[in-house]
């Protein structure tokens, strides 16, 4: 903490600085008389007030202080010469001079009255020589004429000890004189007597006076010079950043000079670095392009082959009894179709191409249904020397997103995690809300928001540095022969992430292990209620119904289905054939495949449709996700969007919601 003078100097250059330069900048400016700024230096006179209050306060407060004990002493006079009237004169000194000292001691510390401490003080003076003047009115004479030797030390504590100005301590020490004549007057002092204290009286007062008026002109003064100086402490400022500004530019030249001479020698180098970056960026734009293009074509082609696989079992579990052994062997053929079918949707994913249905969903579900699945056990079965634990935050928030892609990113993190441990070790999962607010810096930016955070850890191998940059590129792997692993399970988890409008961060060191966290945005949604088991009584119907797909199979399944549920299904192979058949015959639904080749594709089928029967009803059903084409299909006035493969479910249920519309 600075001292008091530097304090002032302090502020002072804070609030000079800002002050325009003037051409007469050796002249002081003062009023002879009130002793205020005037002219170009009148802004000084504010700042000069605080800083004269700030550096004189302590001061103040301890003259205060032994003010208030040496007016308190004096009691011990009167009680010597004034015996019979000493309780008048205590009354006088210890319950109105004295509290008034004390009040203004207290004013000292409240930082709004300290505007006011001049006329405070001021009158504090006056008031302290009314208490002597009123002590020499009640005073017997001849002692009374010589109490005026009291307000002289009033003066002298007036004039020089609370740092009064001089214009408010004049004012004050000319109140004292005027009231020792009344008071003279009334006591009919002798005029020889008065004619001494007057003279002595006057003259202390005059002498206070020139001694306050030096006082404050010094003060003033050295405030100014202050003034004058941080002036020039500012020009030097500028001299010396002039100056540097000269040495940089110098400093500039020679430095464009060597990188000139340095650019020469690195030209070609930098020229076959740019080329071999740009051929790395071609290769993987390439590499990407492919793998998007095969995904997505694979994934199309088993799409349909998928179909029969998933649907067959519906239609003929239909006809089975409750007790056919032969039930069980169609569930597991149709389950082990959907998880093909879930695995097709990785592809789409991978591909960009295609996305699950998002739903509201709780991480902590999620991971309670991988724990207890048959490909968990079987982990398990294969690394009985890895521990497992787990640490779930209750009222864990929920998130939005797509069930089959999250269960999916768990799985090959913590498969991921156990075969990290080569031998035996710990893998952990962590679940937590968080509310960042602000971004965080981490393997990539987190944007600030609130987030659900899945953790898995292990206690294994770790990786490197540089393979943490590469581990999400498609078929990067360095897993070893004998280990599972094709090098797409960290790209699709970067992809899900990223569907889910996530972050993911990394820690990890080699020997040491590796920490995955995973950000979902929160949402304040509710878990929705599961879906009540339909039954074929509420979905079958007996209206008409077109299915119109490009492959036959596809008709064929859907086809059976409708006709399991009452409906009387008719089929084309192309959207012209649905546009002409329905020139002259009617369907009271439409059941359009989106992709249809060559040809026009769904939407575009509908359309014509609709311009000839406005109002049709049709349902759209694709292998890919839900494009924009199918978008405008259902602005055109198309209903519920399913993906393929068909399940009777879905199938039954989307029919019925749109004849029910």
């Amino acid at each position: 903490m600075l001292p008091p003078m530097n304090r002032q100097k302090t502020k002072m250059t804070t609030v000079s600085s800002n002050l325009p330069l003037n051409r007469d900048s050796g002249a002081m400016h003062l009023n002879w008389f009130s002793l205020r700024f005037t002219g170009p230096r009148a802004m000084l006179e504010e700042p000069f007030l605080r800083d004269h209050v700030i550096r004189t306060l302590l001061h103040v407060r301890i003259a205060l202080l032994l003010g208030t004990l040496m007016y308190g002493l004096f009691g011990m006079l009167d009680a010597l010469v004034l015996p019979l009237h000493k309780h008048i004169a205590w009354l006088i000194r210890y319950a109105f001079v004295c509290p008034a000292i004390l009040a203004t001691l207290a004013a000292t510390y409240i930082p709004r009255l300290h505007r006011y401490l001049q006329p405070i003080k001021s009158l504090l003076i006056a008031l302290g020589g009314l208490g002597i003047v009123l002590m020499i009115i009640i005073a017997p004479a001849p002692v009374n004429y010589y109490y005026y030797a009291g307000l002289i030390l009033v003066f002298i504590f007036g004039y020089s000890f609370i740092y009064l100005r001089f214009l408010w301590a004049s004012l004050s020490g000319w109140i004292i004189v005027i009231l020792y004549e009344v008071a003279a007057f009334l006591t009919d002092t002798p005029v020889m007597e008065l004619i001494s204290n007057n003279f002595f009286l006057i003259s202390a007062n005059i002498a206070g006076m020139l001694v306050c008026y030096a006082t404050e002109y010094s003060g003033r003064r050295n405030y100014f010079l202050l003034h004058l100086l941080s002036q020039e402490q500012r020009k030097i400022q500028e001299a010396n950043e002039q100056l540097e500004l000269r040495v940089a530019e110098r400093t500039r030249e020679l430095e464009l000079s060597n990188r000139q001479l340095t650019q020469e020698i690195n030209e070609h180098r930098m020229a076959e670095q740019e080329r071999q970056h740009l051929e790395a960026q071609l290769k993987q734009a390439e590499k990407m392009e492919t793998i998007g293009k095969l995904a997505a074509g694979v994934a199309h082609d088993l799409n349909n082959i998928l179909s029969g696989v998933v649907s067959y079992p519906d239609i003929l579990l239909l006809d089975l009894p409750e007790n056919s052994p032969l039930r069980e062997i169609l569930l597991i053929i149709k389950q082990s179709g959907e998880k093909a079918a879930a695995i097709v949707q990785d592809m789409l994913t991978l591909s960009r191409q295609g996305m699950a249905e998002k739903k509201v969903v709780n991480i902590n579900k999620t991971i309670d249904d991988y724990l207890n699945s048959p490909e968990y056990r079987q982990l398990r079965a294969n690394r009985p020397l890895v521990r497992l634990e787990t640490d779930l935050q209750e009222e864990l928030l929920n998130i939005k997103g797509a069930p089959i892609h999250l269960a999916k990113t768990l799985m090959n993190l913590v498969n991921n995690a156990f075969e990290a441990n080569l031998v035996e070790g710990t893998v952990r999962i962590a679940t937590r809300n968080s509310y960042l607010d602000q971004p965080r810096e981490g393997y990539e930016r987190i944007n600030e928001g609130e987030y659900v955070i899945l953790t898995v850890s292990d206690t294994g191998i770790g990786i490197s540095a540089e393979d943490v940059s590469k581990i999400f590129e498609p078929f990067y792997t360095k897993k070893k022969l004998g280990r599972s692993g094709t090098g797409l399970g960290m790209t699709l988890i970067w992809s899900a992430v990223k569907d889910h409008g996530g972050f993911l961060d990394i820690r990890s060191a080699e020997g040491r292990g590796t920490t995955f966290d995973i950000y979902f945005p929160a949402t304040r949604q509710e878990v929705s209620a599961k879906e009540s088991l339909f039954t074929l009584e509420d979905c079958r119907g007996t209206e008409s119904v077109l299915v119109v797909d490009d492959i036959p199979e596809q008709r064929d399944i859907a086809s059976m289905m409708l006709r399991k549920l009452g409906y009387t299904a008719l089929a084309v192979a192309s959207g012209e054939a649905a546009v002409e058949y329905l020139q002259d015959k009617k369907a009271d639904i439409l059941v359009l495949d989106m992709i249809m080749a060559p040809g026009i594709d769904g939407c575009e089928t509908y359309n014509r449709i609709v311009k000839n029967h406005p109002g049709q009803k049709a349902i759209i059903a694709s292998g890919y996700s839900e494009s924009e084409r199918v978008m405008e299909a259902q602005r055109l006035g198309a209903g519920e969007y399913i993906k393929k493969p068909y399940t009777l479910d879905k199938i039954a249920r989307a029919l019925r919601t749109e004849l029910n519309r």
